[in-house]
């Protein structure tokens, strides 16, 4: 049987040097922003979207302004509408709908 020796701190210095701070590792952050960046984004360009209602209507225009809760279309066809967030299903770029319809007809 071999002599090991147990090494172990001093605990008369440990007692010295303070208590240690635990480094815990941050929760993510609860918002991200990439929804503001989105919406600003698109607004900057007038880029036009097409929204879909939770009904399945589609609206075209682009955003105006947005806050927590709604969001300004600008239609080209119909008067300015106030859509609450929670009305809608999603949005995207009206170019991408055309992109699609191209790529559909050259298959």
């Amino acid at each position: 049987m071999s002599n090991r020796k147990l090494i172990r701190p001093d605990m008369a210095e440990l007692k010295k040097d303070g208590p240690r701070t635990v480094r815990r590792k941050q929760s993510p952050p609860e918002q991200t922003n990439a929804e503001e960046f989105y919406y600003l984004k698109q607004m900057a360009n007038k880029t036009a979207m097409i929204v879909v209602l939770q009904d399945g209507e589609e609206l075209k225009g682009w955003i105006e302004w947005y806050d927590k809760g709604a969001i300004k279309l600008n239609r080209y066809d119909g008067p300015n509408l106030l859509i609450p967030k929670h009305n809608i299903r999603y949005m995207f770029k009206e170019e991408e709908l055309k992109r699609q319809r191209r790529k559909s007809s050259n298959s």
